[in-house]
């Protein structure tokens, strides 16, 4: 059986692993900067192009055994052509949009999203001549109206950073295509366990290795995977050209943290499914949103593109800011911290922290409220993560309820 027909919990053990010369089960770490050539010939064919045919390695920024492993898992997993492992998400994101676009063109971007996307596109890009339009994905029309001709890239994150807002990745795409430009998806919310955007018809999908896919906290990366070799061409012409490579030692642990992802993901939505519905029902909460509660705007959706809702969870209490400031500082298992999609549960404050870079205007804009807190729901025991909550939540002041 080849490795494209199993299930993605076997695809997630045995993605991107090779026989090694020596039979270790275990990929192992090639931490070596360069490569020795056997011949003349040989080094002047493999920078003739023979290293992107995985003829060889050269030097390792343009590609090293390790890092190929893990962008050969990612790719298997998300059905697209090949992969390219980023020193960060942003490198990633950043890659993808250098590979792309040019002066002059438009792109239209998820208006909730990502708070450093906000400002690379409306700095950096901005600043080279590429003019952005922030919209709410999830509106269909409005979707329609911002792509103009000259629109070389639409970009969505579904479910939502922060918001956990979807968007139909399909009608998206449709979209996009029929004004000739790409349909970019940051999947790092979902992992490609759950939703899978290039066979829903986007052309790129990415994601922060540094989330769920590595699930550990302690490694920062990302991952592009594009659905066509000439796609993947181009952005590895880029990321080559750019450095912004993912280091080998670090490739080995996201790929050894790949390995538990379908147990990781599976704790991660039942948990979150437990806590989402306790707030829901708790008085001292004015609203949730989670794609696995039914009065959630975008469950219906969500259950017809994704296998599942995935562990992040928004929501406000009834006192605003000055309520959920209370119940971060008296949370005692979850930590107050930012990133999301590991074994920890942790919680923090989007307008303040990680969208803290976002004009006000725009989290205005985007439903990036002042009160809304984002907790990433960890694999701890749900009734002792639940418990951690009520109790904090107990400690509220009656003032920050009304």
């Amino acid at each position: 059986m080849s490795k494209r027909q199993h299930k993605p919990d076997t695809l997630c053990v045995h993605a991107g692993v090779g026989r090694d010369a020596h039979g270790a089960i275990v990929p192992p770490i090639y931490q070596t900067s360069t490569f020795r050539f056997e011949s003349v010939e040989q080094g002047a064919a493999l920078f003739a192009g023979g290293a992107d045919r995985g003829e060889g390695y050269i030097y390792t920024r343009l590609g090293n055994p390790t890092v190929r492993g893990l962008e050969r898992a990612l790719a298997e997993l998300e059905g697209g052509h090949d992969g390219l492992a980023c020193a960060s998400g942003m490198a990633a994101i950043h890659t993808t949009f250098a590979a792309f676009l040019k002066a002059g063109d438009h792109v239209v971007c998820s208006e909730s999203i990502y708070g450093p996307v906000t400002s690379l596109l409306g700095g950096l890009f901005a600043r080279l001549g590429v003019v952005t339009q922030f919209v709410d994905s999830s509106d269909l029309a409005a979707l329609k109206t911002a792509i103009r001709p000259g629109t070389a890239i639409v970009h969505i994150e579904t479910p939502a950073n922060p918001t956990l807002s979807v968007t139909d990745i399909a009608a998206a795409a449709a979209l996009a295509h029929a004004a000739g430009a790409r349909l970019t998806v940051d999947n790092t919310f979902l992992t490609p366990l759950l939703q899978q955007p290039l066979a829903l018809g986007a052309d790129v999908v990415m994601h922060s290795l540094t989330k769920f896919l590595n699930g550990h906290a302690d490694v920062v990366g990302g991952i592009i995977v594009p659905k066509t070799e000439a796609d993947w061409k181009l952005l590895r012409q880029t990321l080559n050209l750019a450095g912004g490579t993912l280091p080998p030692h670090d490739a080995f642990l996201v790929h050894r943290g790949l390995k538990t992802l379908a147990l990781r993901m599976a704790r991660h939505c039942e948990s979150a499914q437990r806590i989402a519905e306790f707030l829901a029902r708790h008085p001292a909460v004015d609203w949730v949103r989670f794609p696995g509660l039914p009065a959630d705007p975008g469950y219906a959706l969500s259950r017809q593109q994704a296998s599942g809702p995935g562990g992040m969870i928004s929501f406000e209490l009834k006192g605003g800011l000055a309520a959920g400031r209370a119940l971060m500082e008296g949370v005692q298992l979850a930590a107050l911290a930012v990133s999301l999609g590991g074994v920890e549960t942790l919680i923090q404050h989007p307008a303040s922290m990680t969208h803290a870079s976002m004009r006000a205007e725009l989290r205005r804009q985007a439903g990036i409220t002042d009160g809304l807190v984002r907790l990433s729901v960890g694999i701890e025991d749900a009734s002792e993560i639940q418990a951690d909550l009520e109790q904090a939540l107990a400690k509220l002041p009656m003032a920050t309820r009304a």
